[in-house]
């Protein structure tokens, strides 16, 4: 008996193919100029002519609100889920988790791995103590699986918070030089773990680490007359995603657009709500 061979079934593998591939091109929406929306596990790029045109929202308290009309969410990185950060890079959101770096809570997850001899004062925030940020060996591998948490969970940016302990009664004898090397080390060690590094506040040290961030996060600029003190990022093209908790953004986005800024209005505990400043 003659075997004929069936030729139309090893067409077919091909036209399922072809035919996803289609459906995929005809699903996907269109973002404009908008640069195409990294993996997870990869730095999140910030494209310096897209500098001015970020709108963002900082979220670290409350339900979170994925349909805000937003580029890029500031989060916190234990309360936010994976659910959550696949749902927003589903909308080609940026996301930015934050990390306390230079200080601790008691209840923090890995608060056991902190030896007592690296937490002095009493922090900013409420039950923290101060760091010391000397202490590399040390903090270095809680930081860096608190970095870990953040990719792992898809975010691609990472901002430092209190990363301006020289300036506050921590304890410890530290300088400026020792909170640079220290903030210096952080950035490099986003990097490695392919996370985009940003800094929360520390304007005076702003322009000496400019080179070494990739945007900046400002609480009251306007307030506290620094605005101008976040040009080494905006001249450079990088973001400054800046904000204020009192005025009106009729008054103060004039100043911030003109600067070339991200800017909204938040009540201070950081819940959904926001009054973003218009793109210029």
């Amino acid at each position: 008996m003659r075997i004929r061979p069936r030729r139309r079934a090893a067409t077919r593998p091909l036209r399922r193919v072809l035919a996803a591939g289609l459906a995929a091109v005809l699903v996907v929406p269109a973002y404009g100029c908008r640069a195409e929306l990294t993996p997870p596990g990869a730095p999140t790029a910030w494209p310096s002519d897209q500098s001015r045109q970020w709108q963002w929202q900082w979220q670290l308290s409350g339900p979170l609100d994925p349909a805000v009309d937003a580029d890029v969410f500031l989060l916190d990185p234990v309360d936010t889920t994976a659910a959550q950060t696949a749902e927003l890079r589903s909308r080609n959101r940026r996301l930015i988790c934050q990390v306390y770096v230079g200080s601790a809570r008691a209840t923090d997850p890995d608060a056991s791995r902190l030896p007592d001899a690296v937490q002095g004062s009493v922090g900013r925030r409420a039950g923290s103590r101060w760091l010391d940020v000397r202490a590399w060996d040390a903090l270095e591998p809680v930081l860096a699986d608190r970095f870990r948490l953040c990719r792992g969970k898809g975010f691609g940016a990472v901002a430092f918070a209190d990363a301006d302990g020289y300036a506050s009664r921590t304890g410890f004898p530290l300088d400026f030089d020792d909170q640079l090397l220290f903030n210096r080390r952080l950035a490099e060690l986003a990097r490695k773990l392919s996370l985009s590094p940003g800094l929360v506040n520390d304007v005076p040290q702003l322009a000496a680490l400019a080179p070494d961030f990739d945007f900046a996060v400002n609480e009251e600029c306007v307030r506290l007359a620094q605005c101008a003190k976040l040009l080494p990022f905006a001249d450079a093209g990088k973001p400054v995603f800046h904000v204020e908790y009192t005025g009106s953004t009729d008054d103060f986005c004039v100043t911030t657009i003109g600067y070339g800024f991200a800017s909204i209005r938040k009540e201070r505990t950081l819940d959904a709500w926001r009054a973003p400043c218009p793109l210029p």
